[in-house]
């Protein structure tokens, strides 16, 4: 067992250097002044007191969660249905959709969103297809929430199918005998059973679409501007390193807040599954 055990020691030695020794650093700059030396360096909050006393920032952090939270409640409402359908597919064409869906996160994000430029820029695909020539589809909104939900919609899809094929079918098959029609057995059966797939891919849309930086400024086009690119611009452009790690430990918090009641909702779920059966 110890000989087994020591296999761990490279995973732990990437993790210390990927993950941990990076938060650390960004955990420092977030505390101190800008300029200091290895030996000598002063703590300071003044950072965190600039950002939560700055209009424009605050402002910014809740476009942020506005469009995530807009992102996770379209990517449920197209996801669940398709997931759905996917689930209650016989195998062979349960895997072909599972395919569909999985082979376009195979290319790059960021080429994926690139792609969205053509199709929404002026005399572009959508443009000439549906006869919106005077009407503008990039550099909105709009563009940005499309370009969230295509990227991020697979996790939501994945996860809801999961949950969905691991449901004992002769809990359906019981409602049905007691009386139930399709509508109450999906409201009272497949939807309960459900929803722990449905809080996992919430989790895994709303996380990264709160801090995402690129999809706003490719299909924003620089004039709908997120906290993810506060975060960009205080470390390439402006050079703000303290307070650019500053804003990064603010959304790590809010991120760990997001997932502890994710979490909490998803035990309360099981809970009250458990003590009804």
């Amino acid at each position: 067992m110890k000989r087994f055990s020591q296999l761990a020691i490279p995973y732990v030695v990437w993790v210390i250097l990927m993950i941990l020794l990076p938060m650390l650093l960004i955990l420092f700059y977030a505390f101190t002044t800008q300029g200091n030396e290895i030996v000598n360096f002063t703590f300071t909050f003044d950072h965190f007191i600039r950002f939560f006393t700055d209009h424009d920032f605050l402002l910014i952090l809740w476009r942020s969660l506005v469009i995530a939270f807009k992102t996770t409640v379209i990517c449920v409402l197209l996801g669940y249905p398709i997931a759905y359908f996917i689930a209650r597919s016989s195998d062979r064409v349960r895997n072909i959709l599972v395919l569909a869906i999985t082979l376009p996160t195979w290319i790059n994000m960021l080429v994926r969103t690139y792609s969205w430029i053509g199709l929404l820029s002026e005399g572009g695909i959508l443009q000439n297809l549906f006869g919106l020539q005077d009407t503008e589809l990039l550099y909105t909104e709009g563009a940005v929430l499309l370009g969230m939900v295509y990227n991020f919609i697979p996790f939501m899809i994945l996860q809801i199918n999961t949950s969905l094929c691991k449901m004992d079918s002769s809990l359906l098959e019981a409602s049905a005998d007691l009386g139930a029609n399709k509508l109450q057995t999906f409201l009272r059966v497949t939807f309960p059973l459900s929803l722990s797939g449905v809080i996992s891919g919430i989790a895994l849309v709303f996380l990264p679409a709160v801090s995402s930086f690129f999809i706003p400024k490719l299909l924003g086009g620089g004039q709908f501007f997120l906290i993810g690119n506060v975060i960009e611009n205080q470390f390439i452009t402006v050079g703000e390193w303290n307070f650019g790690s500053a804003i990064s430990m603010i959304m790590a918090v809010i991120m760990m807040l997001c997932m502890y009641l994710i979490r909490r909702v998803d035990e309360h779920n099981n809970g009250g599954r458990q003590k009804k059966a």
